[in-house]
């Protein structure tokens, strides 16, 4: 799907082109968005522009040479990643850009919620971009402000998650919702530094190409202000995750602890009654309780005497309170 957009009374005006004749229709579009591509498409934005953009399975490199270049016909090629949070899980999404004097073509294989917030941004505010250069940052300033939206709800659901550590009783099966809500926030939270260190590089790259104007070059300068700001606040989630993990897994080997305790016990009550049985089940000849009426009911006595002398020794000391 390519998504071309005009700048028509300083606004972005987006048409969804179907076939190669409706984009040589337009001469003089600012930006180019195409979602997972068709060969055929790539092939109709190469004749109209003489641009020649990456295939998706090429996105993956992760060496700077191969992210951020400037090619010899003087297009700038950028490889970014930008952050999709959804409901169950969050993920990275890398977006090839290419810019030419006019134009900032842009490439990725599924559509993402920053992209739409530009693209309904220009629609609605007269003025907000002027050029390329001016979309391409606001799509960087856009997804700073989408990373720290998503660093909100990271640090809301990591308060909830620390409620329920810190409640008066927490069983092994609380621990354990908990313990997934941890590991899944620490993995939005990875990938959300991932993301801002990646736009910083990017933004890093554009400034030291010199074809942004002093405007433009101050409006990079605070994306990067921002972003320094939610990787401090990144390392600070990093600090909470790991505090909540090691609470959890503390009040959990405390709930084995108070297993392990009423066996110990239990073990140590019977250690007596075993011993007086071990005795009388001796097989010597000369043993006279052994031949007395009452020598059974007394040997039962016995037993239960000496296993409940340790259990009020035990509690005398407190050692079978459960706190």
């Amino acid at each position: 799907m390519i998504n071309l957009f005009v700048l028509q009374n300083g606004r972005l005006s987006q048409e969804q082109v179907e076939d190669r004749n409706e984009l040589l229709q337009y001469s003089n579009p600012i930006w180019i968005d195409v979602v997972d591509p068709e060969e055929e498409e790539l092939l109709w934005i190469k004749e109209a522009f003489g641009v020649l953009l990456p295939e998706l399975d090429d996105l993956g490199d992760l060496e700077a040479s191969a992210r951020y270049f400037e090619a010899d016909d003087g297009h700038l090629h950028i490889r970014t990643d930008f952050l999709l949070d959804e409901e169950e899980t969050s993920r990275n999404v890398r977006v090839a850009f290419v810019m030419t004097k006019q134009v900032l073509f842009s490439i990725h294989d599924e559509d993402l919620p920053v992209f739409r917030l530009v693209r309904l941004r220009a629609r609605l505010r007269p003025g907000s971009v002027s050029n390329a250069k001016d979309v391409l940052l606001d799509l960087y300033s856009t997804d700073a402000e989408y990373s720290a939206d998503a660093l909100e709800e990271v640090y809301e659901n990591l308060e909830q998650a620390g409620k329920r550590v810190l409640q008066d009783e927490i069983t092994d099966h609380d621990a354990e919702e908990v313990l997934e809500t941890i590991a899944k926030e620490e993995d939005t939270n990875g990938r959300i530094r991932r993301n801002v260190m990646d736009t910083r590089r990017a933004l890093s790259f554009l400034m030291r190409s010199k074809l942004l104007s002093d405007e433009q070059q101050e409006e990079a300068r605070q994306i990067l202000r921002d972003i320094d700001s939610l990787e401090n606040h990144t390392a600070f989630l990093f600090d909470k995750i790991n505090f909540l993990m090691d609470a959890t897994v503390g009040f959990i080997n405390l709930n084995q602890s108070k297993i392990i305790k009423i066996f110990s016990v239990v073990s140590v009550a019977l250690m007596p009654p075993t011993l007086l049985a071990s005795i009388w089940g001796m097989n010597f000849r000369y043993m006279p309780e052994l031949e007395q009426t009452w020598g059974y009911p007394v040997a039962i006595l016995s037993m239960m005497i000496s296993a409940m002398i340790p259990l009020w020794y035990f509690r005398h000391k407190g050692w079978l309170s459960s706190r």
